[in-house]
């Protein structure tokens, strides 16, 4: 079984408000993308990745990030919109592949056992995504940011990534997405408005999305526990 990974690290980081694109800064010197390439290199559970980036920072992707780790098969470009860049790395993938998985590449914190079972859930069920309980409790406002009710948050889940899918599947899913001018939240959403089931696999709290500033703080910390 081929499994591929498209990893969009394509966004601008414009919530971050740094000089240069979130994935590109450092968490111990190191960028944050580099740990979760790390993570899906050593995993041995894929065998090539697809890598989506600025055009700005393409050459240099290629020439630094295509050298370091040698799962990397190709670097492409990112589109307008983060759907744009994963199906840019969707087109990329050889034919052959059997399941897709797709992740961000600012969350650095993801383990070798959630890929796995991810890519268990997909080549069973067809579409798997990793996401976790919801246990806040959760508020409904209006335009003035008055509550007007509490919601109830059995069965509520945060989507996080990897999602993994079927090569096929996936691929029809995103071409109708696509020629529907369909633009989704996550990449399961894309699956859900093709009309497939979708299976949640339980993630982790730590594998946070690093979009923010305090992001880096907790990342550090994160390390810090890790690797002490």
């Amino acid at each position: 079984m081929k499994v591929s990974a498209i990893i969009p690290a394509a966004g601008q980081g414009t919530r971050m408000g740094a000089s240069i694109p979130k994935q590109f800064l450092l968490l111990q010197g190191k960028p944050i993308l580099h740990y979760t390439l790390q993570v899906f290199q050593a995993s041995g559970l894929v065998d090539s990745i697809i890598l989506v980036v600025p055009e700005n920072d393409f050459e240099a992707a290629q020439k630094e990030w295509a050298k370091n780790f040698n799962i990397i098969e190709q670097v492409v470009v990112g589109g307008e919109k983060r759907q744009d860049s994963v199906a840019n790395g969707l087109n990329a993938l050889d034919a052959g592949t059997d399941i897709v998985i797709v992740h961000d590449g600012v969350r650095p914190f993801i383990t070798r056992d959630i890929i796995e079972k991810t890519i268990s859930a997909a080549e069973v069920h067809g579409a798997a995504i990793t996401a976790i309980p919801v246990s806040d409790t959760i508020k409904q406002a209006d335009a003035e940011s008055f509550v007007t009710k509490t919601v109830d948050r059995t069965g509520l889940w945060r989507v996080q990534t990897p999602q993994a899918f079927k090569y096929d599947l996936f691929k029809e899913a995103m071409a109708k997405a696509m020629a529907d001018s369909y633009y989704g939240t996550d990449e399961g959403s894309i699956l859900e408005a093709a009309g497939k089931k979708v299976k949640i696999v339980e993630g982790s709290e730590l594998n946070i999305k690093i979009t923010r500033k305090e992001d880096l703080v907790l990342g550090e910390r994160i390390l810090n526990e890790m690797f002490p």
